[in-house]
């Protein structure tokens, strides 16, 4: 069950609605509800930011109308989350805690962000997608929502491929081939013609280290140590 709190309920299901994801949300395999932060504005222009104190740019999402949001979906399954750049990396570990749990509670700031007090108060967890600075909260919280959802049962036409893909042994993914088996002068890798598994799965395996250690030194230290720890 995702619940989205956000001021442009529009966005949703957005590319969710569609392929894989979509099919499952018509077949009930994953729920999405959104809330308007808006309907919760406490007066007739429907206000729902505040200039900074401390002066600064931009706006402010206020506190108490952010708060009468939250308690609206309180009924609503899973952790709250506050979709942020400053908060902990989205790793896919943590989307798989996610898919594991009952859902969880998006909420999407705009403007310069929340007021801090509400945030406190609430016990939010921020989760960013990225360093980087996006217009608002809803195109991270469809990247988290897409991330969670293709690993809920019977979503993906193979389950099985899932734990082949980056980041779920550590390792970002090994390259794929398809037909033709000449193309531009390149050819597939002989091996992977061979029909011998066991040399198959050697070869990926070696060609996801290979791209590990030279595109992200960071997971690749990671891997060695947890292979490491393993060995003792």
């Amino acid at each position: 069950m995702a619940t989205v709190l956000t001021l442009f309920p529009e966005s949703f299901p957005g590319p969710l609605g569609i392929s894989l994801a979509g099919k499952a949300l018509e077949e009930g395999r994953w729920n999405l509800e959104v809330l308007d932060i808006r309907d919760f504005a406490r007066d007739k222009h429907r206000t729902v930011d505040d200039t900074p104190y401390g002066g600064g740019a931009g706006m402010v999402m206020r506190s108490d109308v952010v708060d009468d949001a939250i308690e609206a979906s309180s009924a609503s399954p899973g952790p709250l989350l506050y979709l942020s750049p400053r908060g902990r990396l989205l790793t896919q570990e943590r989307v798989r805690e996610l898919a594991s749990g009952p859902g969880a509670r998006l909420l999407c700031g705009r403007y310069e962000g929340v007021d801090q007090r509400v945030l406190d108060a609430r016990g939010v967890e921020e989760i960013s997608v990225g360093d980087y600075i996006l217009s608002g909260g809803e195109m991270a919280a469809l990247v988290l929502m897409d991330a969670v959802v293709r690993l809920l049962p019977g979503v993906m036409g193979n389950d099985d491929s899932a734990g082949e893909e980056s980041f779920e042994r550590g390792l970002l993914e090994y390259p794929h081939y398809t037909r033709p088996p000449e193309w531009r002068g390149q050819t597939v890798p002989e091996v992977l013609l061979s029909g011998h598994h066991e040399k198959i799965r050697r070869w990926r395996l070696a060609e996801a280290e290979a791209i590990t250690r030279k595109r992200r030194p960071d997971l690749w230290v990671a891997y060695r140590a947890e292979r490491k720890q393993g060995a003792d």
